[in-house]
């Protein structure tokens, strides 16, 4: 059974930091692309960032270039988003997702608010 769990999102305050982790099972973590994806209020769900196997190759959405770093853990099966310079349009249900050819999985999401 494959599971993809977010964790470390939270309510932080413009200009803060956070550190979104997914802990990956059931599948051979090392053979899948890795992204984050988002969906805020009212918006259709976006893809933030996808990093790929080796962990080289990393593509990033214009509106968090230079804010955000995707990486990945291997040995650990999780991906990671570190978030800095958070702005209120940053809030959003988080999702991890894993894909493989026609293979592909989600997480639940985590929610993280930016907000003062």
């Amino acid at each position: 059974q494959v599971q993809l769990v977010e964790s470390g999102g939270g309510l932080v305050q413009p200009g803060g930091s956070l550190r979104l982790s997914c802990a990956a099972s059931g599948i051979t973590f090392s053979d899948y692309a890795m992204s984050w994806y988002r969906q805020g209020p009212g918006k259709e769900r976006e893809l933030v960032a996808t990093i790929w196997r080796a962990g080289v190759s990393r593509n990033y959405a214009d509106s968090v270039k230079g804010r955000f770093t995707i990486s990945r853990d291997n040995a650990k099966n999780t991906v990671y988003l570190q978030m800095n310079t958070l702005k209120p349009e940053d809030t959003a249900v988080y999702y991890c997702n894993a894909r493989l050819s026609y293979m592909e999985y989600w997480g639940k999401g985590t929610l993280v608010t930016v907000s003062s």
